[in-house]
């Protein structure tokens, strides 16, 4: 549906739905003479379609990240934040970065299965998985697939760590299981808040938590003895960064012992969607909210180099690194980094039937 006119939705985040950069034909909409752009658009429904991958865990080399393995339940997202890094992912799929990344989801319905196999192989060496750092694990639709639920059942069972981040209150549910496991060092929790502003959060992040909902979140995991980490990311320019002490403020009054930040990436077609959505809510602010990102890119919307792609380089960026530093060290919060090192030395994949056969 990359013909879709380029007007803003009610509950979705990109305006726009531009064909994937890998496709060769390229589509846009047009009046018919009836004046069918005028109108005011129809809700968009969310798909779910399966996606038949045969591995689940994902590995990475990238020197500056904490984690090397990580686990994607879903491809795309329904929350629709419109800066989301993950969105060119779905060019992959022949779909749009766009609206299609909100409105086509892809389900990994065999994931708990496909990990126990993984996590039981021989050659496995266990590590801290991440989960959460592409799309968000506790997205709506999770309330009735449970998978991220399942996948947190294996990982119990074989006593393996897990960090987890997501913007979504529904990782409540799952206390029962991430309670026990945090007592033995298993598990912990980093929610994601932007902005305390609920009207900017609702353009930005449209089907996300309030962030009144991911503050008590916070409280709600902590007080259960899970350790709760806050990212402030991404922080944009011009935009949300003012509230960046408020917010590790806010965050560690309800329980936050940890805290992070990462500055507004905008890779391939995110940039062009995220201008987009900047000249449609924000048009007196974008041009400037662009200049100060290009600063922190060297002159560029984005700068894919590792070691500098997080937090930039340049005057603003320097000033806001001083800002997250000073700021913690004034709550007295771990700045990210050690919040991945979980225990590892617990890992015992459980017994299973046909186990004794081996012996032979």
């Amino acid at each position: 549906m990359d013909d879709l006119p380029a007007i803003p939705r009610k509950g979705r985040g990109a305006i726009g739905n531009p064909t994937g950069r890998f496709e060769t034909a390229e589509r846009e909409a047009f009046d018919d003479g009836w004046g069918s752009l005028e109108e005011e658009p129809g809700p968009l429904v969310t798909t779910f379609a399966d996606d038949a991958t045969r591995s689940i865990i994902t590995r990475n080399e990238s020197p500056d990240i904490s984690f090397d393995r990580s686990i994607n339940p879903y491809r795309g997202c329904e929350h629709g934040c419109i800066y989301c890094f993950a969105r060119p992912g779905h060019s992959y799929l022949g779909l749009s970065a766009g609206l299609d990344f909100e409105t086509r989801i892809f389900v990994k319905e065999e994931a708990p299965k496909l990990l126990a196999a993984e996590l039981r192989k021989r050659s496995y060496t266990c590590r801290t998985i991440a989960i959460g750092t592409n799309t968000d694990p506790y997205q709506p639709v999770e309330r009735k697939l449970k998978i991220m639920r399942r996948i947190l059942e294996v990982l119990r069972d074989f006593e393996h760590p897990v960090g987890i981040v997501t913007k979504s209150a529904l990782v409540q549910r799952d206390i029962d299981i991430l309670a026990p496991m945090a007592e033995k060092r298993l598990a912990r929790v980093a929610i994601s808040l932007t902005t305390l502003d609920r009207k900017l959060a609702r353009t930005m992040e449209p089907r996300a938590a309030s962030p009144e909902r991911r503050l008590e979140t916070i409280r709600t995991l902590s007080e259960a003895g899970i350790p709760t980490s806050v990212m402030t990311a991404p922080m944009i320019p011009a935009l949300n960064d003012a509230e960046l002490e408020q917010l590790l403020e806010a965050a560690v009054a309800h329980g936050a012992s940890g805290a992070g930040y990462v500055l507004l990436r905008l890779p391939h077609e995110v940039k062009d969607l995220f201008r987009e959505w900047l000249d449609t809510h924000w048009p007196d602010k974008a041009e400037h909210v662009m200049s100060l990102l290009r600063q922190a890119h060297g002159g560029k919307a984005y700068e894919s180099s590792w070691g500098t792609r997080m937090t930039g380089v340049g005057p603003y960026a320097e000033m806001l690194r001083l800002r997250f530093q000073k700021a913690c060290q004034r709550l007295g919060i771990e700045r990210r980094g050690n919040d991945w090192k979980l225990d590892t030395t617990r890992f015992r994949p459980p017994p299973q039937s046909g186990d004794q056969l081996r012996l032979f």
